[in-house]
């Protein structure tokens, strides 16, 4: 796809359901008994992903365009699956259903795309053996494909080395079908929507500072739940209304989680006008984002936010090429292993479109205030870098294009759709 430079960029945009929530609901409310209804469900090939895999065991979901019903068969109501379970591209689903699985009464493979099957999932493997779970990475490299054998389960307090989600989650979600009280202590706090969720659902579930406690077996029910907004998915609005010029968007209904809103600080730190309206808290808080364009200067972002917005880099990196001064990125190595390289990707393609652009070990430095140009991107098949670009091109001379574009779908769908919405 060929993208062009706008002259501004105004209207207003709603942002399709949280991903990281999207899976969660029809996760657990595939574990709880009843009727679960979902609104606002994402309806990207990550969140199909996982609704497949639970299909797949046995669990009736319907999937209309106003919401998903989940009709639930309780923490125990799993069946072995018919076939193996496919993620698909989704990180999310392979490391949280693995916690899932690993206390079932039967065995189970998972496997993904190639992308999947490059991404590491010892991170989960580590904490689910030392619970009792019988996982194998069918090729040995501690990627997919993982077999799991269920087994009866132990409680531990897993001291995690990354502040990860997935992680923790993994971990909580397996301490489900444990002996036991079981902890996870991170060295930073990732999001928290398992917590929240586990929480509704009616798990004994409790939190202090960096440690999450689950307690084994609890009577989950089903619920309704209203999907807020995607924030990684606005971001990508967000850093256009603040980069080219004349701009000013509303957008909608977007969750504002605190182990989530790393983007918001980030974006004020730097100079940027973006006001909360209609502010909401209803499990989740929620809010319009009202944003104008601003003229950026360089920060330094570095540790215990970096987990609160570290699939949000890439297009903070594109606004640091727009700022004025140097941006210093530390602590993210994590970027390394996502759905592509993402250190190595964005100062490959940055350095070719005229930013001064150098990559770290754990982050980048980036020397802003170049005027960038067109060039031809490779998506690397991920979603979050096709996205970057496309907001980059609209500042950047002459044309950019964007190969593997439609990777897209993992996440938004509509995201080409509603940026050409707001062009002038």
């Amino acid at each position: 796809m060929i993208f062009q430079s706008a002259k501004s960029l105004r209207g207003e945009v709603t942002i399709p359901g949280d991903k990281s929530i999207s899976h969660r609901a029809v996760m657990f409310g595939s574990l709880a008994e009843g009727l679960t209804e979902v609104t606002n469900f994402l309806q990207g090939a990550d969140c199909l992903s996982t609704i497949e895999a639970f299909r797949n065991m046995g669990i009736e979901i319907e999937n209309t365009p106003e919401k998903i019903l989940i009709h639930g068969k309780g923490l125990h109501g799993l069946q072995a699956p018919a076939s193996i379970l496919d993620m698909g591209n989704s990180g999310t689903t392979t490391r949280l259903i693995s916690g899932i699985l690993a206390g079932q009464p039967f065995e189970s493979t998972l496997t993904g795309d190639a992308s999947i099957q490059k991404r590491p999932m010892r991170r989960i493997m580590e904490p689910l053996s030392m619970m009792g779970a019988h996982i194998t990475s069918i090729k040995g490299n501690d990627c997919a494909p993982l077999q799991i054998a269920g087994r009866p389960l132990h409680a531990i307090h897993y001291q995690s080395k990354v502040a990860s989600a997935q992680v923790k989650s993994a971990v909580l979600l397996a301490g489900l079908y444990a002996d036991g009280i079981t902890r996870v202590t991170e060295p930073a706090i990732s999001r928290n929507h398992t917590e929240l969720m586990l929480r509704y659902f009616g798990a004994d579930l409790h939190t202090e500072e960096k440690t999450a406690a689950i307690s084994p077996n609890p009577h989950l029910t089903g619920q309704k739940i209203n999907v807020p907004g995607d924030i990684s998915s606005a971001a990508y609005f967000m850093a256009a209304g603040l980069i080219v010029p004349d701009s000013e968007i509303l957008i909608h209904n977007v969750g504002i989680n605190p182990t989530r809103d790393g983007i918001l600080k980030v974006c004020r730190q730097m100079g940027g006008n973006i006001t909360l309206l209609n502010v909401k808290n209803n499990g989740e808080p929620v809010a319009d984002l009202l944003v104008k364009s601003s003229s950026l200067h360089g920060i330094t972002i570095q540790g215990d936010i970096i987990p609160t917005l570290i699939d949000e880099l890439p297009i903070i990196n594109i606004m640091a090429a727009c700022a004025k001064g140097t941006t210093i990125i530390r602590d993210a190595a994590e970027l390394k292993v996502k759905e592509s390289n993402r250190i190595d990707v964005m100062v490959q393609y940055l350095s070719a479109m005229g930013c001064d652009i150098t990559g770290t070990e754990d982050g980048m430095i980036i020397r802003g205030g170049a005027p960038l140009h067109g060039t031809t991107v490779d998506s690397h098949l991920d979603h979050r870098i096709a996205m970057s670009f496309a907001i980059a091109s609209l500042i950047a001379d002459g044309e950019t294009q964007i190969k593997g574009s439609d990777v897209v779908t993992i996440s938004y769908p509509g995201f080409y759709e509603d940026l050409a919405g707001l062009m002038h």
